[in-house]
């Protein structure tokens, strides 16, 4: 007989926890900006087990893909647990990818089902003919909208979960069984899918919430600005059910007036996105703005914030931001820079926040030379940054090969050091770092010295080839409004946080820079487009 209870962990649990101890709790959605939609975690349980059943109806068994092309709110939170409570696969489709990479994910993830926001019917048109395995769709809409426009017939979300008879109760699962897929961005070649269990979300759930990582407790109001199709949101729609906190979206509603106000009015007390939300956000409130009284606690990650952003909203606003690391393959928490101590000064806070953070348990890290062999943590040589833990990738979706290297870590691809205490900063992405003359330049370095320079909005350093040096930093940058930059006083500025031969070979002013989809800026684009730039004539 064992001496302890065995129940698995599956992610039906957490939604009727939060139903059972936390019923009342408000999911609010902002789909109409005039009139936000609100439900409490006790009706996105009934809810959910109504398209529980629909689903079943429609033929989804066990292991099979359902996708969902949409935005944060109350309905594809209930799709979320819907899907994966039936032991199905939550298939997230990111609407900001191009359509061919739209088209493979879909046909790659092989989902028969597809649940689609009615604002994102045109994706649909566009990518429809090469679609190899949907066979039925659900359309996320009010019932006052009329007609959509898709070139198939389709079941209203509504009408589905009317007409259904909620199940009775969730099936028992295997805690191993995979519950959702999330596919990178695919900016070097193919998107990839990463498949987690119902073990891996769980445990996950647990340590993003913890005090060290994003400290969450019933007492908040999460207003998660990541959107779902991004890495889960971060896990933060199965931490707040695990708590049971308040929950706010809004959908597709993310410019910074609508941000503030939808915080300000629902007490919203946590945020999490990504940093070019919170430059616009830092920037409608040094404009006047006021900001929410509660929002006291925002998560950046995605890419590195710039120390003096993090200072910006610390010293002008009362918001204390902190950096997280993930990525797709880590579900996505690797790292998150709580400090240690409580009764640091700010200096030695904003430099410890301005790095990437430790890991919460579940997660190892080291730094490994390119030959393999493991680098000292003392924050004094960089290296490949390589990761293992309870929800970290082995294996790519429907591939053979393992992820991992020889002796069982995975590889991210990026270059960062690590001190004594276990503090982790990323110093670039290893496709990014800049090899000159036999040394590397961190671009990411460079970019934060370049965005705490007055007048500058947004910044990126790429290298460039040389005929001599082999690559050179090219400094890209786009002023903010009403503002012109003095190249002279820049460098100047730069050469005070960086060596010398760090210096960029040449600024450049451009009016936007290119986005991945998931918020990042295209490096990859802007190489291509500027790999002449130092060829031939010099160039001021």
């Amino acid at each position: 007989m064992n001496p302890m209870q065995f129940h698995p962990l599956i992610t039906s649990d957490l939604l009727e926890h939060a139903a059972r101890f936390h019923g009342d709790r408000e999911i609010v959605s902002l789909i109409d900006r005039a009139n936000p939609v609100r439900l409490t975690w006790s009706t996105i349980s009934e809810r959910s087990r109504k398209l529980a059943s629909a689903l079943i109806s429609l033929g989804v068994r066990q292991g099979d893909r359902v996708a969902t092309l949409a935005w944060n709110d109350h309905r594809h939170l209930e799709a979320w647990y819907a899907i994966s409570g039936i032991g199905a696969v939550v298939h997230t489709v990111n609407p900001r990818l191009f359509a061919d990479q739209i088209t493979y994910i879909l046909n790659h993830g092989e989902a028969e089902v597809l649940i689609i926001d009615a604002t994102l019917a045109a994706i649909y048109r566009d990518v429809a003919s090469g679609l190899t395995h949907v066979r039925k769709i659900v359309v996320l809409a009010d019932p006052a909208v009329g007609e959509v426009d898709l070139p198939s017939p389709y079941l209203r979300y509504e009408d589905l979960i009317g007409g259904a008879q909620p199940i009775a109760a969730w099936p028992r699962l295997d805690e191993n069984a995979p519950s959702g897929l999330c596919y990178t961005s695919g900016t070097t070649g193919l998107p990839k899918g990463v498949l987690y269990t119902h073990r891996s979300t769980m445990l996950h759930s647990f340590a993003a919430a913890l005090p060290d990582s994003m400290n969450l407790s019933a007492r908040d109001v999460i207003y998660p600005i990541v959107p779902m199709f991004h890495a889960n949101a971060w896990g933060l729609p199965y931490s707040a059910a695990m708590v049971g906190a308040k929950l706010i979206f809004s959908g597709r509603h993310l410019d910074a007036a609508t941000i503030t106000d939808f915080a300000a009015a629902e007490q919203a007390t946590f945020s999490a996105g990504v940093p070019t939300i919170w430059k616009a956000l830092l920037d409608h409130f040094d404009g006047g703005a006021c900001p929410p009284a509660r929002l006291k606690r925002l998560v950046v990650g995605g890419s590195a914030m710039p120390q003096a952003l993090i200072d910006a909203f610390h010293q002008r606003h009362g918001i204390k931001v902190t950096h997280a690391w993930g990525m797709t393959e880590t579900s996505p928490l690797g790292t998150i820079s709580e400090p240690r101590q409580a009764d640091l000064g700010w200096s030695d806070e904003l430099r410890l926040r301005s790095r990437q953070g430790r890991p919460p348990f579940g997660v190892d890290l080291r730094i490994a030379a390119d030959d393999g062999n493991p680098i000292r943590h003392d924050d004094q040589e960089a290296g490949r940054l390589q990761v293992k833990g309870h929800w970290i990738v082995e294996s790519y979706f429907r591939s053979d090969a393992s992820a991992l290297t020889s002796d069982g870590w995975f590889d991210t691809g990026d270059i960062a050091r690590i001190d004594n205490d276990g503090f982790m900063q990323i110093t670039d992405r290893a496709k990014d770092i800049i090899k000159s003359g036999g040394e590397w330049i961190s671009s990411v370095e460079l970019e934060n010295a370049a965005m705490a320079f007055e007048g500058v909005e947004a910044a990126a350093v790429i290298g460039v080839p040389h005929p001599k040096w082999d690559e050179r930093p090219v400094l890209l940058l786009v002023p903010a409004a009403g503002t012109t930059v003095a190249k002279d006083l820049l460098m100047s500025h730069l050469a005070l946080s960086v060596s010398k031969w760090w210096l960029p070979d040449a600024v450049i002013v451009v009016e936007t820079l290119p986005m991945t989809a998931t918020g990042k800026i295209n490096k990859l684009s802007l190489r291509d487009q500027y790999a002449e730039l130092l060829q031939g004539s010099q160039v001021e």
